[in-house]
């Protein structure tokens, strides 16, 4: 066995466990200071054609719109459907490798760990989407009323 056939089962773990996960999120704020340096180029060449502009008002025409807590809320309960629907899929083909028979042990034991790692995080999303709606009622309720008003007012 070569050097490179011992590394391969450690890489492979610590490339998806530290490597993937720092690139997800400097492709992200990359993403973010490139949005906002693309604002900011608006707003210097608007100020120079026409420096009487409302710069507030510009900022908030071009500014990313907030997702309001009702939002949030639902992604919540679509990311918890999702996982635990893949945890569920994965729980069954675990119990269907050893139904069959045929398959490796580990295999199967690999299915039904990410399986029940995968439910329990939908279950946990679930959670929080429950709670939070039952928290947040009222402040839901408050941003309704106040995004029909700044409709009715238009």
């Amino acid at each position: 066995m070569s050097v490179i056939d011992s590394l391969v089962p450690i890489l492979i773990p610590i490339a998806c466990g530290c490597v993937l996960p720092i690139m997800i999120i400097w492709f992200d704020i990359r993403k973010k200071m490139n949005d906002t340096n693309k604002r900011t180029e608006i707003v210097l060449a608007v100020i120079e054609k026409n420096p009487d502009l409302d710069i507030e008002e510009l900022m908030k025409k071009i500014s990313p719109k907030k997702k309001l807590l009702k939002e949030k809320l639902l992604t919540k309960l679509l990311w918890g459907c999702i996982t635990a629907l893949i945890g569920l899929g994965l729980i069954g083909v675990g119990a269907w490798l050893g139904y069959v028979g045929g398959s490796h042990p580990n295999d199967i034991l690999t299915a039904s760990c990410f399986g029940f790692v995968m439910l329990a995080i939908g279950i946990a999303f679930f959670i929080s989407y429950y709670v939070g709606k039952k928290m947040l009622a009222k402040e839901m309720e408050a941003e309704e009323q106040l995004l029909t008003s700044q409709v009715g007012n238009k």
